[in-house]
């Protein structure tokens, strides 16, 4: 494991419950002192739909990697780890894109659709963009929760077909098993991360709404209160899936990681508050040699906050990412 990971991780000595090792890294107040100012810019995934990247560009881009991310359930490219992530990648000479899922960042008006955990066209079409348009030689695809899910269910889809550009994947905290993760998020002590997500969901929905009133009802929207049920409502149906179940077991990458190919890190924590440790012993995940699994014992979900050590800031996932990244790509 040392030859995979840059450094141990050392979890913060205070922060040994995974609920409170998740809130203290978001509300954590943070510096991104290595990333300049990002250039914004629109792929055209298809017809009637756009998406937004921020994107960081080293001096000529073509001769440097790129580090793709994307974020979580109702996150956006301006989530912490998106620029922490950023940050560090860029002061080792990647190429930045973070990109925003169809309506994330304030970008509901750019496509009539929605957007679910395993729609992975829409970062398949920017990695090509990437090496198609940008003449980037060397690419990594990283992830964090919905955002981990997508970039293995994109390896497992590519299987053999990956293009060979494409290098690393990593993924932290990953959904991977969708039906589990959503059962875990519907006990009672995860109360408070479910009114979270679903305050974020009916917002956008309300807005979707009031963009695109031939294709989307609010009525009872109020009544929804847990994200199963608006996946049955909303994203299943929106989507051709016969509900919330199908859905969930269509879109988990669990289904296809066997079939990755790129080689890829996975880290997650055994005290995620809802991302359960079991599918990550998986024999189609642990059977499979392109892939490593890290299951810390402690970690939150998307946090691994550390003391920060050696002139780090703490956030050990962002640097095993672009450590794992580098030694393939740079």
């Amino acid at each position: 494991m040392s030859a995979i990971l840059p450094l141990p991780y050392v979890p913060h000595a205070r922060l040994l419950n995974g609920h409170a090792m998740t809130i203290a890294t978001w509300w954590r107040s943070r510096h991104f002192p290595n990333l300049p100012e990002p250039e914004p810019r629109h792929f055209q995934v298809d017809a009637q739909t756009r998406v937004l990247a921020h994107c960081h560009w080293q001096p000529e881009p073509a001769s440097h990697p790129a580090l793709l991310l994307l974020h979580g359930l109702e996150g956006s490219s301006a989530a912490h780890y998106m620029r922490g992530i950023a940050d560090k990648a860029f002061r080792r000479g990647f190429n930045v894109v973070r990109l925003n899922q169809r309506n994330c960042g304030g970008t509901e008006a750019l496509t009539p659709t929605l957007y679910h955990s395993g729609l992975t066209s829409d970062p398949l079409f920017v990695l090509r963009e990437l090496i198609v348009r940008d003449g980037i030689r060397s690419l990594a695809l990283a992830g964090y929760s919905l955002g981990g899910n997508l970039a293995l269910k994109l390896a497992g889809d590519l299987g053999d077909a990956a293009p060979a550009e494409l290098r690393a994947i990593c993924s932290v905290s990953p959904t991977m098993d969708l039906e589990r993760c959503v059962l875990a998020l519907e006990r009672r002590t995860n109360l408070a991360y479910q009114w979270n997500f679903m305050r974020g969901l009916k917002a956008r929905m309300r807005r979707k709404a009031a963009l695109f009133p031939d294709r989307f009802t609010i009525d009872g929207l109020d009544r929804v209160r847990t994200v199963r049920e608006f996946d049955d409502r909303y994203t299943a149906p929106h989507f051709g899936f016969e509900g919330a179940s199908d859905y969930y077991y269509r879109a988990s990458a669990l289904r296809v990681v066997d079939r990755i190919r790129v080689p890829t890190l996975i880290l997650t924590a055994a005290d995620d508050p809802f991302v359960p440790p079991d599918p990550f012993s998986d024999p189609a995940v642990t059977g499979n040699p392109s892939i490593t699994v890290h299951v810390s014992p402690h970690g939150g979900h998307c946090a691994f906050l550390s003391r920060g050590t050696g002139g780090g800031d703490g956030y050990w996932a962002e640097q095993a990412i672009v450590g794992f990244a580098a030694a393939r790509c740079l």
